[in-house]
């Protein structure tokens, strides 16, 4: 009998094989208690309040018998959309239990999650090539530090990629199995669910059932030339079965989906497909919105990123795994088609992606299994011990440097980078570290025991870039406050808590960041991730207070004072020079803005201001040249479009302004300076064109 632990995948314990499933459990344990601990230990992620609030709406959703209906109200965050079922049932049971240490048990309960992923790919292994391969599949995973770092706390991609895997190893065990029961649809019908209900996406297992499915008929027919109407009629049974069961399971704890079961999901699935959400990222080296990323962002910061192991494995697999592809060709054939789809469907259907790879997990589990069997088909290749020995040589060699990585910057597992980019130092300003906030929390927590020495009992006001109330909550004495860290002299604070993230990179490769009145740096591989700040003085802050009051000679006095505690803040020197240009002191306000530059370089703020100063003063072209610039820095800086048309009307390249408008009204179709540029252009050449436009400015 297959022991209990395990036993839906089983292979006989005997002999080598008994030592070798021992070995298979023994690194499966061992992964667990890693996997845990290191959860224990990690910071909230940039996505988990927003989802946990979310959850509350969706118990109280339940709880309330659907009259209270704030699950269904999400403008901003479009949760709604999403099925968010981890999220949900870990809530549950925060509320059946009375758990106080909320974030502690979800990463927890997504660290189980994790493993389980782990394990269950573990097995597919096991199943396509056996123990050896398994036992690799496990050694891989404890070597990628990405996937080990957002099992600590992302409650979204890592059970999507726990369903996701599970799906695919069921379905395929389901397709080839002798004979098709309940015993083996069951885990299929539970996996497709819960991948549905998860995110839309989990739709991917559907299409995979009908199309894998399709294909296997039409192979038995290729070879048999004859179709049996009986059998066909039971295998549809079967498959509209499973489905049916799937997707009515997968919507039991989204209200949403409940309430509009079929036009519902199909709302949903095109919201995730085009998420309407988007944001700035660093990549190759520039600021750049999701939705504008090249074609390639996904499969390079893929590359750049994994392990060159599991690389290794992966192009193993590819070369000498050709036995192994000829007798299960079709089984490889599923699971590579699993990996390729998602990711070429993507890039074909340029989505909006951000946050490097992690909505991508889901197809991590089986790269990994795929490089592990082809490091094992890799050295029963060879029969030469000595070239055996140089496999493995290779192999320990390849996994020095993730696994240094990993004991070097624990917790901050998910910021590595492979030696394609030099590691995390060569990465740095050229692609987003701490994109997911994960520093916070030891920043937060290092500056709480601060004040208890340095300011005990005082009331203080501290800030951050991330919503931060979590670690703060026992602190009665602090207000926590959140707004981004490029506003921050316009914000009344004492001290700011800033993972590096949103961040220009200018600031970054100029050291400019962290700033010099930093009193703790977080590091990981000498990169700072995360400051903790000291305010010097609050003049900065008065001065802005003063330009709201229209008080410009008590700002000026404020502002001089400021530059003097403060030179590494461009947002001081814009500001400063605001009040000399409301008094038209443009020469003043120029100098000022030219040394908020020397700061960054790559402030739009302040290179728009000078392009206006400059149009004012009727030099045409140095504004053009700037209000270009300011629109290559940042193309959704649409206040830049306008007078840059206008520029370009009064050249008479009127081809060039109306394109220009036209890419600025794609981005945002109700921006109506544009449409009243854009009338302006035809004004006259065509009245009639410029009445329409004139029109659309005014709704």
């Amino acid at each position: 009998m297959p022991p209990p632990i395990y036993p839906i995948i089983y292979r006989p314990r005997t002999g080598k094989d008994k030592i070798a499933r021992g070995i298979f459990d023994l690194c499966a344990g061992l992964l667990l208690v890693f996997i845990l601990m290191g959860s224990k230990e990690a910071g909230i992620s940039g996505d988990e309040e927003v989802h946990f609030r979310q959850s509350e709406k969706v118990y109280n959703y339940f709880a309330s018998g659907g009259t209270d209906q704030s699950a269904l109200d999400t403008p901003t965050s479009h949760l709604k959309y999403y099925g968010q079922s981890f999220d949900n049932i870990t809530t549950i049971l925060i509320r059946w239990f009375n758990i106080d240490d909320i974030y502690t048990f979800r990463h927890q309960m997504n660290g189980l999650a994790a493993w389980l992923c782990i394990v269950l790919a573990g097995f597919l292994a096991v199943w396509l090539s056996g123990y050896g391969a398994g036992i690799l599949t496990l050694f891989l995973f404890a070597l990628s530090p990405t996937f080990l770092g957002h099992a600590q706390n992302n409650l979204k991609d890592i059970p999507f990629a726990l369903a996701y895997l599970a799906g695919t190893l069921f379905l395929l065990r389901w397709l080839f199995a002798e004979k098709r029961n309940w015993k083996s649809a069951i885990p299929l019908i539970l996996s497709i669910a819960f991948c549905i209900s998860i995110r839309p996406g989990g739709l991917l297992l559907i299409c995979y059932v009908l199309l894998f499915a399709a294909i296997l008929e039409f192979k038995t027919y290729r070879e048999t030339a004859k179709i049996n109407i009986g059998t066909l009629k039971n295998k549809l049974t079967w498959i509209a079965a499973i489905l049916l069961i799937s997707y009515l399971l997968g919507n039991l704890l989204w209200p949403y989906v409940l309430l509009n079961p079929i036009t519902g999901f199909w709302k949903s699935y095109n919201v995730m497909t085009q998420f309407p959400t988007t944001i700035r990222q660093i990549f190759e080296g520039r600021l750049e919105w999701s939705d504008w990323m090249p074609w390639y962002y996904l499969p390079k910061l893929m590359l750049i990123t994994i392990p060159l192991l599991v690389w290794a494995g992966i192009l193993a697999f590819f070369a000498v795994a050709g036995n192994a592809l000829k007798q299960n060709w079709l089984k490889y054939g599923f699971l590579i088609f699993t990996i390729l789809f998602p990711i070429l469907f993507v890039i074909y259907e340029q989505s909006n992606l951000y946050g490097s790879w992690r909505h991508f997990l889901f197809v991590y589990p089986s790269m990994v299994v795929l490089a592990a069997i082809g490091l094992w088909q890799l050295l029963n290749h060879f029969k030469s011990k000595l070239v055996r020995g140089l496999v493995i040589t290779v192999v320990l060699l390849l996994a020095i440097h993730p696994l240094s990585f990993l004991v070097r910057n624990h917790p901050y597992y998910y910021l590595y980078y492979n030696q394609l980019t030099g590691g995390l130092k060569g990465a740095y300003g050229k692609y987003e570290t701490d994109y997911y906030y994960h520093s916070i929390r030891e920043g937060s927590e290092w500056l709480i025991k601060y004040l208890k020495t340095n300011h005990p009992g005082d009331s203080l006001k501290v800030a951050t870039n991330f919503p931060a109330d979590w670690f703060f909550r026992n602190e009665k004495k602090l207000a926590v406050k959140y707004f981004p860290w490029n506003e921050r002299c316009q914000h009344d604070w004492d001290y700011y808590v800033v993972a590096n993230s949103y961040i220009s990179p200018a600031l970054l490769t100029n050291k400019m960041w962290p700033p010099k009145n930093s009193i703790k740096i977080i590091y990981a591989d000498d990169i700072p991730i995360c400051a903790v700040v000291k305010r010097e003085s609050k003049r900065d802050f008065l001065g802005y207070l003063s330009i709201q009051q229209e008080h410009l000679e008590e700002a000026v006095k404020y502002f001089e004072e400021a530059v003097k505690k403060d030179c590494q803040d461009e947002l001081i020197f814009f500001n400063f020079a605001s009040v000399y240009y409301t008094v038209s002191d443009k020469v003043k306000a120029m100098s000022l803005l030219q040394k908020g530059l020397e700061i960054n370089p790559e402030s739009e703020q302040i290179l728009m201001f000078q392009a206006n100063i400059y149009a004012e003063n009727g030099e045409k072209e140095k504004a053009a040249t700037l209000y270009k610039q300011v629109i290559g820095l940042n193309r959704k800086y649409f206040d830049a479009y306008p007078p840059l048309a206008k520029i370009l009307v009064e050249r008479k390249e009127l081809k060039e302004a109306r394109a220009l408008l036209k890419s600025c009204l794609t981005m945002n179709p109700g921006f109506k300076a544009a449409y009243a540029a854009l009338a302006d252009s035809y004004r006259v050449s065509d009245p009639e064109v410029a009445k329409k436009y004139d029109e659309l400015a005014k709704e």
